[in-house]
């Protein structure tokens, strides 16, 4: 029986970039502070010097560590090494839990960890898809390939976790019902993170933050740009903030639309800092599962655009109007042009601050995993814990 003493949890994932990252981060933060043992296993191949003073920042955190290897974006034969290498890292750090965070993620922690248990060691294994192998369309080969992958792992998983209700309909829809428990936690917000952030005088309209990457719409957030100037028929000005595979080939088109000097590129950043550079986040994503970016622009009482797609209309509510069509710079455009001519535009169309809280901070998030952990390892089926009622907060 687990008990109520301190756990032992390792989270693997593939990239320390993103969501996933930020996840995980607040994670192992507040696991930490409740008295357990953290560690991280993920890939060696990328990250930048931003993403290495974030892992600074949590290493007070893991008290078993971290490991990082080259993990490969796509399947191939060094997954074989990849496996083995992870297998006898985290077999010496004796986990209770294995969770594992994206694709090859959840692939390294459910393998390694059913692995462990031939060994007759007792490890809880973990997944949560993060959207990852849920984008890919069933009616093609590599997305079948992929969803037939995903429903073989499932027999060597304890638990499936979705961060949000339509990354629980995706599964279900491409890769079938789970036969075994699933829950939807939503991700949340560090409490640190809830409050207004302050505006600089030189603030420009409109923000992108995130991987530059056509998959996070950049090339969309450009064109819509040019079209809400022509709509509002001025010059305007935005920044875009992070980094990615894809930065030269933006950086050329603002420069061929002529918007090299109304929209500024500047490296990844926190996104805090980034807040202050800007009056309205911009969102104009292709595909999503639950996007931080959203949560923490909110919690920054910023006003978001973003695209209908993923778990967004689940954070903004169904019918905002902040909501664009996806893939739809018209759209898109047209919504930007409200934010800047309507000055109650952002009080009409935010969230109540107060129940945006309530529903997606971390504390409620690492509280609700900390309760499913313990009824894995304690044999307890689902519902054994409401979805709401007292929260404990890390110490």
């Amino acid at each position: 029986m687990a008990g109520d003493g301190p756990l032992r949890i390792i989270h693997c994932f593939r990239s320390p970039i993103g969501g996933i990252f930020r996840h995980v981060r607040d994670l192992a933060e507040f696991h930490a502070r409740a008295g357990h043992d953290i560690g991280i296993v993920c890939d060696s191949l990328t990250g930048s010097d931003y993403e290495d003073a974030l892992f600074d920042d949590i290493r007070p955190f893991l008290s078993l560590g971290l490991v990082r290897l080259p993990i490969s974006r796509s399947i191939g034969f060094s997954d074989l090494g990849t496996l083995r290498k992870s297998f006898y890292e985290i077999k010496s750090l004796q986990p209770d839990i294995l969770h594992g965070h994206g694709a090859k993620g959840g692939a390294i922690a459910r393998l390694v960890g059913s692995a462990l248990r031939v060994n007759r060691y007792r490890v809880a294994r973990l997944y949560s898809p993060h959207g990852g192998s849920l984008h890919y369309d069933r009616g093609t080969l590599s997305g079948l390939s992929i969803h037939l992958a995903e429903r073989g792992l499932e027999t060597l998983t304890d638990a499936l976790v979705f961060v949000c209700d339509y990354e629980k309909e995706a599964y279900l829809r491409k890769v079938g019902k789970p036969h075994r428990r699933f829950e939807r936690i939503y991700n949340g917000i560090h409490d640190r993170d809830f409050g207004a952030v302050h505006t600089r005088a030189d603030a420009v309209d409109f923000l992108y933050i995130g991987m530059l990457r056509d998959l996070k719409g950049p090339d969309l957030f450009i064109d819509a740009f040019a079209l809400a100037e022509r709509l509002v028929g001025r010059p305007l000005s935005a920044m875009m903030v992070g980094d990615g595979p894809e930065r030269d080939k933006y950086a050329a088109m603002i420069e061929r639309q002529g918007l090299g000097r109304r929209i500024a590129m500047l490296p990844a950043m926190k996104a805090q800092d980034a807040f202050a550079f800007a009056r309205t986040v911009v969102v104009p994503s292709r595909a999503e599962a639950m996007p931080y970016i959203v949560l923490e622009a909110i919690a920054a009482r910023r006003p978001v655009i973003a695209s209908r797609v993923g778990g967004i209309p689940e954070i903004l509510g169904a019918d905002s109007p902040a909501l664009a069509e996806p893939q739809d710079i018209t759209s898109l455009a047209a919504i930007m042009q409200q934010a800047i001519e309507d000055p109650g535009w952002r009080d009409s169309v935010m969230p109540d601050p107060s129940a945006f809280q309530d529903t997606f901070s971390a504390s409620v998030m690492a509280n609700r995993l900390l309760d499913l952990y313990r009824d894995i390892l304690d044999g307890k089926p689902a519902g054994s814990h409401a979805s709401d009622g007292p929260l404990r907060s890390p110490a």
